[in-house]
This record gives C-alpha cells, structure tokens and sequence, in this order.
C-alpha cells in the first residue's frame, strides 16, 4: 500500500475521463518501453528496479561511512551540481526541522555555483569548523563541482595536513573512469559508485543520496522501503485509473497539447523548496528536447499568492498546476485569542494554523480551477522517510513514461554541452 495519492478532481472540467482512457494503450506502450528496456536511452534504466536491488551490504557501507563521517565532523560539505546533490538536498531539507537541529550534524553544500563570494566565505567559515567533504562526480571535470573540490581539497590538506585529510574525504563517482575516480584511487580516498546505468537527476537511491542523507541523520532504509512501495504499486496494474504513473503522465501531456506548455508544481510547506528544485531539473532535462516539452516552474504558496498570485489567476492560460499537499502537521500550534480583536480574527481563534493553511490551499485551487488553471492534486499524510522514498520513485517514473509520450530520451542531455563548450572555449582563451 502507498499512501501518496492522486486527486485530478481539479481537472474535470478540462479532461474527461473518456479522453483519458483513450490513451490507456498509448501509456501501456510507452509503459513497456520502461520495464521491459526497449525505449530510447534504455542503457539508463537501472534505476526503475533499484529499490529491489539494492544491497543490504550496500546499506550497511553506507550506514558504516555515515557513522565514519560524522564522528569526525561537526560540519559535513556536500559537493556536488545538479543530480549529484539536488537529490539528497531535496530529502535533507524536507526531513530537517526547521531551525532546531538537535544532534543532527550541520550540512553544507558547495559545487553548485561559481561564486566568488560563496567560496570565499565558506573556506573562511570552515577554518573554525571541524568537517569532512563529499564529493559527487561522475567525469570529476564538471566545472563548478571540479572548481569547489580543489579548494576544499586544499584547505583540508592546509587544515589537517594531507594523510588526515584523505580520511575527511569521501568521493562518489563513476567505476572505471574519470578524473575523480582516478584521484581517489591516487589519493586513496574511500569511495562509492555511481551505476553506470543511472544518470545524475535519477540517482538519488544510489550512494550519490543515500550517503548524504544517511550523514544527516536519516533513515535510508525507510526511504528505499518507500520507493519500493510505489514500484510495485506502478507495475501492478496498466489500467490508466489505477495507475498512478500513467495518470499523472496521460494528463500532463493532454493538457500540453491543449496549450498548456508550463508546469506549475506547488508546495505550501517550505521545507519542500528542494524538493521543487530536484523535481524542475528531473523534467525540465528530461523533457526539454527538440523544441517539445512542458516546461517546469515551482512556486511556494501562500508566499507566492503575494507574488504571483494574480498572474496565475488572471494571466495568460498557459500552464496548470500540480499542488503537493500534506494532510497533517508535527507540530500543533493554536491562533491565539486576543481580547481587544485588533486584526478581526478572533473568529478563527484557536485553530490549529496548519488547518488554516489547509483551508488557503483549497480556497486557492477552487480560484485557480474556476481561472481556467487546471490543477491536479498530490497528497501525503506528512512528510517523513517513507512518504517521501514514494515521491521519488513515483515522479522518476511518471517523467520517463511521459517523455516518451513526445518521442524524447528522457535520459540525455545533449542541449547542455552548447553552454559548457562556449564557457570551455571562452576560459582557454583567459
């Protein structure tokens, strides 16, 4: 049983079910092109039974090194761009409490930028923190993670001298190949593999998350046990309705060829920003291939309703909306009661703020739907290990599945090496 669950009530008026169920035998094709390795970029589909192969002497390394780490560590530095960080962040941040930490060892991310400035003030930061690093490649070359690396690799050596620091120094990376695979094996640092099988933005069930989720305190087991839950649940039935991947899949691309090109993923707990963040770069790399693809965009509500509120309510009918709602709070925190009713919401004293924020997000999808947006509904009973393990199996595999919807490998990238050849050209030239 799952417990992640989709509502498309807030599509009725767009879609019927008639029209979806005409493209049952479309998703059962596309379906098999996933599970039975016969699709466009099928080299990369390691990922889909995973959850069912991962190791038990696997986790337990995983587990063993986290121990390792954080031993040593107040501060852990994850170094990594794109799949190779946004995934573990992704789980990390919505895990995390928001501002109390408890025991759970402060984690750092670099590799994700080019700014002077971050760096700067991270080694600086660093100085007086004892900490170990993750680092996640797969080429080792990647420029902004390759950049972050050798100054933290030149710190730690400078802090700790250099045969401590290759015990503060875990890499993750390809098996055979690379420059990172082969500094390790130089240096001697501990390592993990990434299966060649599984690109960056869909490895977040490989070592490139698990350790670092594992590192802050989190149970991987419960996240794995999760994207179990929703594998079987995928595969058991290819009846469109029953299926919560090729529903999803089916309407999304309704929807696109009805002109509504741009996805709009929304979250009312900020704690799921990553989460939005992995989730863009999971469809909008997967998806944006000659010149097709819906285009991902996230907001976070209610903050965003001061923002772009009115432009979703009134502005071009161009995209719909996908909200993640979370049926029940950790916490229990009353509106007080005030005697002089300053604000006039003596009428709401009481309640709990949680239920109030449920109540935005219903009153704000009724105005969405009646504004023409379409908005499809995701809920969880809260947001924990095994909630969010189903999240990321379901989203991995409704992306696939509706990639090949528009004929695309959901698995390359070729568009990436225009920006990274004109940088490499422009550097040689500095």
């Amino acid at each position: 049983m799952v417990n992640f669950k989709i509502n498309i009530d807030g599509i009725s008026k767009f879609i019927s079910r008639e029209e979806i169920k005409l493209f049952e035998n479309e998703a059962i094709s596309n379906f098999k092109k996933i599970v039975d390795r016969t699709g466009e970029g099928n080299e990369s589909l390691g990922w889909v039974d995973l959850p069912e192969n991962i190791s038990a002497n696997l986790i337990a390394k995983v587990n063993e090194e986290a121990n390792r780490i954080v031993a040593q560590s107040e501060v852990i530095v994850i170094a990594g761009i794109g799949g190779s960080y946004l995934g573990a962040r992704a789980v990390i941040e919505a895990l995390s409490p928001y501002f109390s930490k408890n025991n759970q060892k402060e984690i750092i991310y670099a590799g994700h930028n080019i700014s002077e400035d971050y760096l700067d003030s991270l080694i600086n930061w660093l100085d007086n923190k004892s900490y170990s690093l993750i680092v996640i490649s797969k080429s080792g070359t990647t420029l902004e993670t390759a950049i972050a690396f050798r100054l933290l690799k030149t710190h730690l050596e400078k802090k700790y001298g250099k045969d401590e620091a290759k015990k503060r120094i875990t890499a993750i990376t390809d098996a055979k190949k690379g420059a990172l695979k082969e500094s390790s094996n130089i240096e001697g640092y501990q390592t993990f593999i990434i299966p060649e099988d599984i690109g960056g933005r869909y490895s977040v069930l490989t070592p490139v998350g698990l350790l670092p989720i594992a590192c802050a305190g989190f149970n991987i087991e419960k996240i794995i046990s999760g994207a179990k839950n929703m594998r079987k649940k995928i595969l058991e039935s290819t009846e469109v309705f029953e299926n919560p991947a090729f529903l999803y899949a089916t309407i999304r691309n309704i929807l696109y060829n009805k002109g509504k090109v741009i996805e709009i993923l929304a979250q009312y707990e900020p704690k799921l920003f990553y989460f939005c963040e992995w989730w863009k770069q999971l469809f909008g790399e997967s998806e944006g291939k000659k010149g097709k693809g819906i285009f991902p965009v996230s907001v976070g509500f209610t903050t965003d309703l001061h923002s772009l509120g009115q432009y979703i309510q009134e502005g071009q009918r161009i995209f719909f909306e996908t909200v993640i709602s979370i049926e029940k709070s950790k916490n229990a925190l009353k509106i007080p009661k005030l005697k002089a009713d300053f604000d006039g919401l003596n009428y709401i004293a009481d309640k709990n703020i949680h239920d109030i924020n449920s109540i935005a997000e219903k009153g704000t999808s009724l105005a969405h739907i009646d504004g023409n947006v379409p908005v499809i509904k995701f809920t969880l009973p809260e947001i924990n290990e095994e909630n969010i393990g189903e999240m990321l199996y379901f989203f991995k595999f409704s992306c696939a599945l509706s990639s090949y919807y528009n004929d695309i490998n959901p698995f390359d990238q070729p568009g990436v090496e225009a920006y990274k050849s004109n940088i490499y050209s422009l550097l040689k030239k500095l």
